[in-house]
């Protein structure tokens, strides 16, 4: 065996060594049982209203309220802001 089947060889062990303790939870110890606890106790407790969320849906359904005011404005019957303009030329 030369030295480039060798490096690759200890490589391939390595590559194998690392999936094998992935896969059978060596060398995790405390950390992979605090993530182990952190993950079922999200699952056990359900998610909280955070006030942020609540403040920005009345913000967006607001600014919703706001554009369909415009739109109708813009959609409306051009006659209509036709006869302001009118209006406004014939005040001088």
């Amino acid at each position: 065996m030369n030295f480039e089947e060798m490096v690759v060889a200890v490589v391939a062990i390595s590559a194998v060594a690392g999936v094998l303790r992935v896969l059978f939870g060596g060398g995790g110890g405390r950390r992979a049982e605090r993530m182990m606890r952190e993950v079922s106790r999200m699952q056990m407790q359900p998610p909280q209203p955070d006030p942020e969320t609540a403040r920005l849906r009345e913000d967006v359904r607001g600014l919703k309220e706001r554009v369909a005011v415009l739109e109708r404005l813009i959609t409306d019957q051009s006659s209509s802001l036709d006869r302001e303009f009118e209006k406004l030329k014939n005040m001088d």
